[in-house]
Formats: structure tokens, C-alpha cells, sequence
């Protein structure tokens, strides 16, 4: 069974860019526009998953629980 995650994104405005960041995860990216910068950012949650090791994820997500 496969089990799912919601996370938060954040996108705001820095430089001539934007800022994209996962706050569970600290993970971040950037973009030219906020479309390239959430497509940037979903890039780099699904490398971040392909390649951690589980107790890397598990150190790096931060819950509200």
C-alpha cells in the first residue's frame, strides 16, 4: 500500500526570482517566475526521495504532531 504526504510550499518573491521552499522538509529552490520556481521545487522533492536514505528523511521531516 502505498502511503501519502502532504507538504507545504511556499513561493515568494527574492531578487529578480522567486524563492520556493518545502518547510517539512528544508528543502528549497528558485525559479525566474512562480511556475518555474514550484516546478523546480517539486524537481527537487522527488530527487530528495529517490536518493535519501529513510533515516535522512526521517531526521529531516518536521511535523506538528
Amino acid at each position: 500500500m502505498k502511503s501519502t504526504q502532504q507538504f507545504t510550499a511556499i513561493i515568494e518573491p527574492e531578487g529578480d526570482g522567486y524563492l520556493s521552499l518545502y518547510p517539512e522538509l528544508d528543502l528549497a529552490s528558485q525559479g525566474d517566475n512562480i511556475e518555474e520556481a514550484r516546478q523546480n521545487l517539486i524537481e527537487a522533492l522527488e530527487l530528495f526521495f529517490e536518493t535519501a536514505d529513510p533515516s535522512e528523511v526521517k531526521n529531516r521531516l518536521h511535523t506538528n504532531y
